[in-house]
Parts: C-alpha cells; structure tokens; sequence
C-alpha cells in the first residue's frame, strides 16, 4: 500500500519512557517540538522492557498517552515495534533467542539486535508485542506508519539457522549433487554427501567456498526478511491496516535491501554523513547517491529516518555541523524524492551509549540554542515547500548496483585483495551524471530498463542468468550503455563464466577482456586521448588500482595507456550495437575524466540535463515532478555564492530567490507547468 501525505514530515525519534518520572519534560517537550515546527515523531523504539517488564505483564498506558497527547497538539506518531532490542527476563528464561556467533559461541545478554530471528520463542514473543500494540494503537487517528524494528542487522549461527540454512539450500538447489557443482566443491576435496553435512561459513572453519560465503549472506537476507514480514503479518492480524517502514542504514553490506524493501510499503532510512571530512560537494555526492538508492529500492517516495541535528556519539570524529549543514542535509533528503526529514534524537538522554549523541533538545533544554534555531528553520522551511509531497523523482540514468555481485566481488580473491574501490568507481560515475543535472536511479539484476535512455554498470562483476540478455535488448532498441573493467566475469553462484568476458555483452561492446592488472596504491597509469577521437578528448588522465587489457573487435578506440608493457592498448572504446551504443572503460579513471566523458558521451546521444548551462561547482540541481508540474531544487554545497542556471521557459520561484546568487548551503525550488 501506499504512504501519503499532505504535508512533508519534519520530526524524529522520540523516548518519552526515559522521562515518564518527569511530566514537566514530557509537558516542555510537546511545546518545543511544536516551536520547532514538527509534525511527527517515532515512538516506542527499543521501548518493549517498559512495555512488558515481566513475562505476559504488559503495561501500554503511558504509551497510549503519550500518542493522545501528541496527536492533540497536532504532532503525529509513527509507532514503532519495540523488537530492536529484547527484555533481559527473556534472554534469561529462553537463552535461545540470543544469537551465536561465527566461532559458535552463545552471546551474553546486552547491546540491541542481539537476538535470533529464526528462535521459535523469539517470534511467538514479538507476535505477542506487535499484536497487542497493533490491537490497542492500530487505529488511533494519531498513527500514521508503523516503525518495524530498528536497523535490521546482523547474523545468527545457532543450531536454528544452520538446519533453516541447509532448508533453504534443499530448495535452492533441490540435490546435492547440484549444489556441488553450482559451488564447485570438487576444489580442494570439499565435496559434499549432504546437505546435512553443510555449515555457515566460519574463520574456524571453511571461508574458501565462495559460494558458500555467497549463499550464507543470501540466506542472511532471506531470515531478516522472513522476520521483517512475521512482525508485519502479526500488526495485521491484530487489526491494523497501516502501512509499514523499516529504517535502513547506509550502503549497509549484511542485507540485500533490494529484497528486504519488498516487505514494507515505503523505505526510510538513516543517514549520518560525515561532513567537513573531505570537499562538502563531495559528501554531498555520496549522500545523495544513498537517497537515490533508497528511493530506487520500491521506486517511490521514501524519507530519512534519522540524521544528527548536531555530531553524533560513535563516529571516529564526532565533528559538529557547522551552520547550515543541518538544513541543507534536510532539504537534500527532500530534492532526491523524500518525503520527510526526521533527526535521531529529539531529546538528548542523560546515561549510557547515546547520552552525548546530538539532539533537538539537548541536556541544557532551551530553545535559545543554535541547533535547536536551526531545526526551526527547517520546519518553516519544509512548510513552506510543502507541495512537493506527493511528487516524484523520474530518472533517465540507472546505475547498476547489485548486492550479491558485491557480495561476490569483494570475496573474488582476484586482481587487488585490498582495495578494489568499487564504492569509488560508484561514486565518480554518478558525480558524472549529477554534474549534468540528471537525476540517477541505482538498481539491481531485476529491476525494469524500459524508462531508461542510458545504464551505466560500474564493476559489473556478477551476471546473473538473463542479465545480459537483458543490457543486449536495451541497447539493441536504442538505449546507451556504459560498461567498465571486471564486467561479466561470473554466474550468480560466482563461477566464472568461460568464453570470453563481459560474458553475453563482447559483441555488443565490441570488445574481449584478456587480462587484468592489478596496480599497487603507489603504482598509476595514464589515459591517452587518441587523435581526432569522436568525443573530441583531449586531456590526460590519471589511472589506477586496475588495468583492463582488452582485445578489440568491432569496437573504436578513443583512448589508450600511457605506459607500462601495454602502452598503446585501448582504455576507452565505443561500439553501435543495434539503435544504441556501448561504451567501455577499461581501467580506473580519476574523477575528472568521468565528468569530462560523461557529458560528452551524453551529448552524443542527446540526452539533456535539468538545464542548458553549465552547472556551477558545488552547486546540485535535481527534479521532481507530477503530472503537470516539474520542480526545480537547486542546493548550493559550494563555498562561494552562485548564480544559478535556469530551465527554458516560465517559471515560478516557491523558495529563495532566481534572480540573485545562491548563498553557500542555500536553498532554491522553482517549478514549472508542462
């Protein structure tokens, strides 16, 4: 189901049950919160030892209150369920819902997530809770979403999972003789009689079956999100109807979000960039690109969960933000298709891990604070824009980001075993697309390419079965391709294909990959621009990490090493593939050259961004849209003024001024009529 509001979100996560002795605070919280112009908070997260302090006693008024109170003072509540972290009478009564670690051992009762989704008792427990909240607070007027959990995260490797794990592979692979040549066991003696025999991967045992590695981290994802959707399933039967989120995390590596995101109606999640770390733009790039793949997940409005109004308490340097990051993150979040900016925390709490971590309210408790001044403004300020909820993000660009090929790649013990800057190579190829103020879709082996006029697969090492076949249709019908090294080299069991790499894509690249050379950190080549080349490059560029050695076939060549024992091979090729093209980077090209090709290789296949003019450094222009209106927000990252570049036609200022230079961390939204 869907999530709509009429109005943009602006609140965050609240723990009145830190305060239920202090009526005073709770009374100065709901005044604070409405100066501060928010309309909604999370509540109830990690709360279930208050909610149900001994076995079957279950205690909701306080939390029943709360939500009246809230709600009469026009603040909403997203009620969350409380099984981030269980009571300690459960894990005293039935240990097993405690997880047991990679080297087999049992944990000790602490810390949050720290509990085993596949535990019999774990479940019928959080059927219990969710129930009860569901039955009692369901359909309060004040309840707008349901909260599942917090973070889902983490593995288990008890007795449990590893019979649920050889389950999922009896149905996975349906014989064992299929699995071991799916999984290549033969390699050094490891064949396997049954699948009883098998266990999840461990330091103490085997970690060289890549496929095992693979399939464990799959099965991870598979019990998350079975879990995910019993906590779901128990909101249901308890009577409410509401739609449903779980926050995710940043680029988190344990789960395949693609497939978790299919449990929930809207995505949210949490963001914590760490700003004034490197170049602003920089950070800003990095944290957008995470929005875009939240966004791109369901292909809907999600919003941010969580943000840090001031410096957290975990990062290695918790560094504040200076003025106007908080709100330039916060409109960021709303630009690439939010429909919200929420903070963790609202206020601070006085003992244990997160008592340092920033908050709306912090331990002095005024409203005289410069960070507290600056979440008001936020709230003026998404009030006033208020019209973009409901609208949405429509990309041209899709970026190929694959969990399991990540998954696969990072464990490939191939070219370069530390540091294969696959995060890097990410991000350099969607500051290529932002700089042109296109809006970037990330996606998976699955998703849809019609809507799409150009794909770009950065390490594309994982091809899953029809994949290519997929990329080969896309091009073929007129679509551009942009394809880089270690591309198509192995099946979604991650066996390396045979025949030639980027396997299913050589002729559509005109290409063949031979060999690859890994480079040590201090060891760089360059790139060669060839005489007359059709993008008309001229500059050198730097290379490192990894050197693709490709063979030439169909394909032309634009550019070419500058040195080493392959000085003269072809770095940089194009090939017409039916209506389309595809391109081929063959080596790790410094950022500037992914602006520089990019734009060009747009140009060559008209494809426009939000604007004609060059867009200004610093400055990121994104788009929403409805059906007869297209939004144009304009942020400027950089640290001088900039006048900004207009779109064609008329247009109509909702926020900040067109007509005069747009301030460091300032804020533009223009719209215009179709």
């Amino acid at each position: 189901m869907d999530f709509k509001t009429e109005k943009l979100l602006h609140g965050g996560d609240y723990n009145p049950e830190q305060w239920l002795n202090r009526p005073d605070i709770l009374e100065k919280d709901i005044e604070m919160l409405k100066e501060a112009g928010c309309n909604v908070v999370s509540l109830g997260i990690f709360s279930w030892s208050t909610l149900e302090p001994e076995e079957g006693f279950y205690q909701t008024e306080w939390l029943e209150n709360i939500v009246n109170n809230l709600y009469e003072n026009g603040i909403y509540t997203i009620l969350a369920t409380p099984t981030g972290a269980r009571p300690k009478w459960m894990a005293d009564k039935y240990p097993e819902v405690l997880r047991v670690d990679e080297n087999r051992r049992r944990m000790l009762f602490g810390f949050r997530h720290n509990h085993c989704y596949t535990s019999p008792v774990y479940r019928e427990k959080t059927a219990k809770i969710n129930g009860l909240l569901s039955q009692r607070l369901g359909k309060h007027p004040g309840v707008i979403l349901w909260h599942v959990s917090n973070e889902y995260g983490g593995e288990c490797h008890c007795p449990l999972c590893q019979k649920a794990f050889r389950n999922w592979l009896r149905e996975k692979y349906g014989t064992i003789e299929n699995l071991n040549d799916k999984w290549c066991t033969t390699f050094w003696s490891h064949t396997y009689q049954s699948f009883d025999q098998i266990e999840s991967p461990s330091s103490i045992g085997e970690t060289q079956l890549h496929a095992l590695n693979l399939d464990w981290k799959r099965f991870v994802t598979h019990q998350t999100a079975d879990f995910l959707h019993h906590e779901i399933q128990a909101i249901r039967e308890g009577g409410s109807t509401l739609p449903t989120t779980a926050n995710l995390m940043y680029y988190y590596d344990g789960l395949d979000y693609f497939r978790l995101a299919k449990e929930i109606d809207v995505v949210s999640w949490d963001t914590y960039p760490t700003w004034h770390k490197e170049a602003v733009m920089e950070t800003a790039y990095d944290n957008g690109m995470c929005h875009d793949l939240m966004r791109s997940l369901k292909n809907k409005p999600f919003f941010q969960m969580e943000s840090c109004p001031g410096s957290t308490n975990w990062q290695g340097v918790s560094k504040l933000k200076k003025p106007g990051v908080l709100f330039s993150q916060s409109m960021q979040a709303i630009a690439h298709g939010g429909e919200g900016a929420l903070y963790f925390q609202i206020r601070q709490s006085r003992g244990a891990s997160e008592k340092f971590h920033g908050a709306v309210i912090d331990h002095y408790g005024g409203k005289d604070t410069r960070v507290f001044k600056e979440v008001a403004k936020t709230g003026q300020a998404l009030a006033q824009i208020s019209e973009l909820a409901g609208s949405r993000v429509v990309s041209k660009v899709a970026i190929l980001f694959d969990w399991s090929s990540r998954w696969a790649m990072e464990d490939s013990q191939g070219p370069r075993n530390k540091g294969l800057h696959y995060m890097e190579v990410l991000r350099k190829v969607y500051r290529g697309f932002r700089k042109k103020g296109l809006n970037v879709d990330l996606i998976d082996m699955e998703c849809n390419l019609s809507g799409y006029e150009i794909l770009a697969i950065p390490m594309g090492y994982m091809f899953k079965e029809g994949f290519a076949e997929k990329v080969r249709a896309f091009v073929e019908k007129g679509g551009t391709l942009i394809t880089t090294y270690w591309s198509g080299i192995a099946d979604d069991t991650d066996r390396c294909y045979l025949g030639g790499t980027p396997y299913g894509l050589m002729d559509v690249l005109g290409i063949r990959s031979e060999e690859i050379d890994g480079l040590y950190d201090w060891e760089e080549n360059q790139m060669v621009p060839v005489k007359d080349n059709e993008l008309g490059l001229s500059k050198t560029y730097t290379c490192k990490y990894l050197c693709d050695l490709v063979k030439v076939q169909t394909a032309r060549t634009l550019m070419t090493y500058g040195s080493d024992f392959y000085k003269g091979y072809p770095c940089l090729t194009v090939n017409e593939y039916g209506e389309g093209k595809a391109w081929y980077v063959a080596c790790d090209g410094e950022k500037e050259f992914y602006e520089d090709f990019i734009g060009r290789a747009l140009d060559d296949s008209h494809i426009a961004g939000a604007v004609k003019e060059e867009i200004p450094e610093g400055l990121e222009i994104t788009t929403r849209e409805t059906d007869s209106i297209r939004y144009y927000i304009y942020q400027n990252f950089g640290e001088s003024p900039v006048m900004p570049p207009l779109p064609d036609g008329e247009i109509q200022c909702i926020f900040g001024s067109a007509s005069e230079p747009l301030p460091s961390f300032g804020f533009l939204l223009l719209k215009s009529f179709k």
